[in-house]
């Protein structure tokens, strides 16, 4: 008997992973994570900020891969205004600590371009060359709507950091 291997087709990128289950409704009751983004480099583009479980294997990991594995990811993406505050609301499942990340799409390819995009996390850990810790990357939300600040970093020189205001 002749055993039949099939390979797998990669997996292609879907943007709209984890956006129905991330998507804050008005007046809707329950944990949900506001996200004030400050420090943009301009109002191009959108912005993008993802949820993942703490731990460092599966933050920033792959969306199709979490989801299939039914682990938490969520999703929300946001075109920029071209003034005032830049604000985005995910649903959570539950209370709990989540590692975030926001992405400043400035060309709205939808990945990251690392020498003109910015990235910012939970807690603004500073960057090095490496992703942070997931950890470093967190928040905590509670049993209603919780508030944090990320910080976008951008490339300078040979660092990523927030930019300089004058």
């Amino acid at each position: 008997m002749a055993l039949l291997l099939i390979a797998a087709a990669p997996v292609k990128p879907d943007p709209s992973l984890g956006k129905a289950e991330a998507a804050c409704r008005q007046n809707e009751p329950g944990p949900a994570l506001i996200v004030a983004v400050a420090g943009l480099k301009d109002r191009k583009g959108m912005v993008r900020a993802e949820l993942y479980p703490v731990n460092d294997s599966d933050f920033l990991a792959d969306d199709a891969v979490l989801i299939n594995a039914k682990k938490l990811f969520r999703r929300v993406d946001l075109d920029l205004p071209p003034s005032g505050p830049v604000t985005l609301c995910l649903r959570v499942p539950g209370p709990g600590r989540y590692s975030l990340s926001v992405l400043h799409d400035r060309n709205h390819n939808l990945k990251w371009d690392k020498l003109s995009e910015g990235l910012g996390f939970g807690g603004n850990p500073k960057l090095g060359w490496s992703k942070p810790k997931a950890f470093a990357a967190s928040v905590v939300v509670g049993t209603g709507p919780a508030r944090t600040e990320v910080v976008m970093n951008y490339l300078s020189g040979l660092k990523y950091r927030p930019l300089e205001r004058k």
